[in-house]
């Protein structure tokens, strides 16, 4: 069956409504897990857009989240703070353009090992030319509080969910389910697998730089190996696979108890985090091949639903 976007819509727009609530109900621990929750959730949210429909594994999340930082951390004494945040959609679209041309014509583990080298390069840059200048980090100075940039972060969540709406009732979204289903049968029909990877890399990309921007105050003070931790990229794609891409709300399913489950698990083995983060993933990928979404939909059918 058809799934109900009219539906799925308006339900996001419901929980989105509820939960620019949280700061006038907390605004201290809770309110630190719900901008986790919802930075995770955009994050993972745009990535799905590009990976889900095309099966693309891309690692490149922390490389246009840590420029999105960056352009903040650069321009916050220059220009106003608005200015920012479209400033660095425009940079992580950019480089989404240029890295998508250059490598979405590369498939499989080649494209995956790409993606992961690509923070790292640019990680390294930035370290360079900062110890060029004598200098290791970045201070980001601003009278936003954590409330502001919880209720950004919601409000870029509404965005992206709409424009993923609009995305899979477009002719593009039609043509990204074909290419991920057989790439070559949907160039032989006459779709530009090419620039439709491409344009949807470039969403991708763009709103992971304006998460990097809006959190950059929140860090005080960004430095590269914070900006582009190579540990977000993984953390973004368990969520996303855990909750399942075949929904619009999948990575929210995901994000949510993954969040508090990596809470749990920073305070109580701190020296362990990247093991216990690569067993999560092979027990996600082997037991939800498919996600929560997936799981939902195997349930449904069994007792006569519909998913």
């Amino acid at each position: 069956m058809t799934p109900n976007y009219g539906k799925e819509l308006s339900a996001g727009a419901v929980l989105l409504i509820i939960a620019a609530l949280l700061p006038f109900a907390s605004d201290g621990y809770m309110l630190s897990i719900g901008v986790s929750i919802a930075m995770y959730t955009v994050l993972a949210t745009s990535w799905a857009l590009f990976s889900g429909p095309t099966h693309y594994i891309s690692l490149a999340t922390a490389a246009f989240f840590g420029v999105g930082t960056y352009v903040t951390g650069a321009g916050i004494d220059l220009l106003p703070y608005w200015v920012l945040l479209p400033l660095a959609a425009l940079v992580g679209g950019v480089l989404a353009a240029v890295v998508g041309l250059a490598t979405l014509r590369l498939s499989g583990v080649y494209f995956v090992i790409f993606t992961l080298g690509l923070a790292e390069m640019i990680r390294q840059c930035v370290t360079w030319f900062q110890n060029q200048q004598g200098h290791k980090g970045t201070y980001v100075l601003t009278d936003l509080t954590e409330a502001h940039i919880y209720w950004q972060l919601v409000g870029l969540a509404a965005l992206v969910y709409l424009i993923g709406w609009l995305i899979q009732h477009s002719r593009l979204g039609f043509a990204l389910r074909i290419i991920g289903d057989d790439e070559q049968v949907a160039a032989h029909s006459g779709i530009n697998t090419s620039l439709s990877k491409v344009a949807l890399f470039i969403v991708s990309g763009a709103v992971a730089a304006v998460v990097g921007a809006i959190i950059a105050p929140r860090y005080v003070y960004i430095e590269p190996a914070i900006a582009f931790n190579p540990m977000l990229s993984f953390q973004v794609v368990i969520m996303a696979l855990l909750g399942g891409t075949g929904r619009l709300w999948g990575p929210l399913v995901g994000v949510i108890p993954f969040t508090f489950l990596w809470e749990v698990i920073s305070a109580s083995f701190p020296n362990q985090t990247t093991l216990l983060l690569g067993l999560s993933f092979l027990i996600i990928v082997y037991l939800l091949p498919k996600g929560f979404v997936g799981l939902l939909q195997k349930i449904r059918a069994k007792t006569g639903g519909f998913a």
